[in-house]
């Protein structure tokens, strides 16, 4: 933890040496933007941020570029925002801002209407090296804008399956392996015992809640199944892919081995029994699934807990989809950046989006640890102790169903929904009901939700544009008017 804030703390020093020496990231070839002052409108979270995470090495070696950062913040100013992606769609028509960073969804919208900046120039240069990223992006962002390039995100995040090795042979159970299903996966979990009160043994923490919608919706996303058909508004919960999905997630449940998290399991202490309330930094767990970030907390257990805390682990990757064994629902690809189509400052633009996805730039940042998540130049992922660390980046990324183009699907939906889904596990659970009616009862009461939300925020539009104040698209002719007069 010291070492990230010191690594922070030297960025601005590493920023004045290497424009001192006049180092150019990722440039390839001379630019006229290296030569002739121009200005660069960035879109970010806030200034702060974007200078922290970017903008501090690109305006070094990039001195003749003056940046000026549009804060997206602004837009949730004085109130909620009902719809994001249209609250993002007005920013950029007020703004104009020459980079545009986005979501996902985001990004396949703007592409789709021609908002974009095609960047088939900047990854055909001999001198990017567009086969050194992350495995399977480039074409996860080209499917998202159906087929051609306008946007690259310098970072991803990836969730893997951590294991305890000294468990898993203490108790005979075969370690785990990369790419494995979720059946798998679970039959392995499964196979530790269940007994000994305080200090037994979990098999998994698969999750927050550790519930069977969680675990379910896990299983349900790794298969590609979907919650609703958005275009026809059309709930799909009851099918038998579906309720597969729940009655494992039931089994695993009620089987005893999944961990769940207790919030308020800390009281306070010193930071190492702040460690040691995790069960799988204290040796108590055999397979936890998190983030890159877990390994800063897995290097402080073995520093801070010595023999009382987890010696040997290692990580495979998160379960696949027999019928789709590369690629993983599990990545995120986000904070893409691209160009806004009507900028006027395009070759700007170019050496901002080379920059960020340098070689150069990779390196230098790939231990700062900025929250940023890790370098899509995978090259510079820390593989120190000959850990698995491929883990994170050998399936490609893909989209998840469930959380895929639901832009029309109205926002309150989903807290209901939510809630019903809720209602109707617990009933399970308490064996009130079988899972196959549990599931054909939550499609009923879930379409009736949905019809509702639909035809409320239908209301609401209507309302609200007869409350605006017609607009004469006609030109005052005020001059016949006073000649009139």
């Amino acid at each position: 933890m010291k070492g990230n804030r010191w690594l922070t703390s030297l960025l601005p020093v590493l920023a004045i040496m290497l424009l001192a020496s006049a180092c150019s990231f990722g440039s390839g070839t001379a630019s006229n933007v290296e030569n002739e002052p121009s200005t660069l409108k960035v879109m970010f979270y806030d200034e702060r941020s974007f200078y922290q995470q970017y903008g501090m090495l690109f305006a070094a070696t990039h001195p003749n570029v003056e940046v000026e950062v549009v804060e997206t913040e602004s837009m949730f100013r004085g109130g909620g925002v009902e719809d994001y992606n249209q609250a993002m769609l007005d920013f950029i028509d007020d703004e104009q801002p020459d980079i545009v960073m986005l979501q996902p969804e985001q990004y396949a919208d703007l592409a789709k209407d021609g908002r974009l900046y095609d960047l088939s120039k900047l990854t055909s240069d001999e001198s990017f090296d567009i086969e050194g990223l992350l495995p399977g992006m480039v074409e996860y962002l080209t499917e998202l804008s159906d087929g051609k390039l306008y946007g690259l995100s310098p970072s991803f995040y990836s969730q893997v399956v951590y294991y305890n090795k000294d468990l898993f042979d203490e108790y005979g159970v075969p370690m785990p392996t990369d790419q494995m299903s979720w059946d798998e996966l679970l039959e392995l979990a499964m196979r530790f015992p269940t007994d000994g009160g305080d200090e037994r043994i979990y098999g998994l923490k698969a999750s927050y809640q550790g519930n069977v919608s969680e675990l379910a919706t896990m299983i349900g996303g790794t298969q590609g199944l979907s919650i609703i058909d958005p275009g026809q508004m059309q709930v799909l919960i009851n099918t038998d892919a579906w309720k597969s999905a729940f009655q494992t997630a039931l089994d695993v449940v009620q089987s005893g081995t999944l961990y769940i998290q207790d919030p308020n399991n800390f009281g306070g202490g010193s930071y190492e029994e702040y460690l040691m309330q995790n069960p799988f930094l204290s040796g108590k767990l055999a397979m936890n699934i998190d983030g890159h970030y877990f390994i800063n907390e897995l290097e402080s257990a073995q520093d801070y807990l010595e023999d009382e805390g987890i010696q040997n682990w290692d990580m495979v990757t998160m379960p696949i989809d027999p019928n789709n064994p590369d690629v993983s629902v599990n990545m995120n690809v986000n904070n893409i950046f691209a160009i806004n189509a009507n900028s006027a400052n395009i070759e700007a633009g170019e050496q901002f989006i080379r920059y960020l996805h340098s070689d150069e730039y990779a390196r230098v940042t790939s231990k700062s640890h900025q929250g940023s998540g890790l370098p899509v130049r995978t090259q510079y992922i820390d593989s120190a102790e000959g850990y698995n660390m491929q883990a994170f980046y050998k399936l490609k990324p893909s989209q998840n169903p469930i959380y895929e183009d639901y832009s029309e699907v109205p926002r309150s939906f989903f807290g209901q929904f939510q809630s019903l889904i809720e209602q109707e596990m617990q009933a399970v659970m308490d064996g009130n009901e079988m899972m196959d009616n549990a599931l054909d009862n939550l499609q009923v009461k879930a379409q009736e939700a949905l019809i509702q939300a639909q035809q409320e925020q239908e209301k609401a539009e209507a309302e609200q544009g007869e409350a605006e104040p017609a607009v004469s698209t006609e030109p005052a002719d005020q001059g016949d008017d006073e000649a009139s007069s």
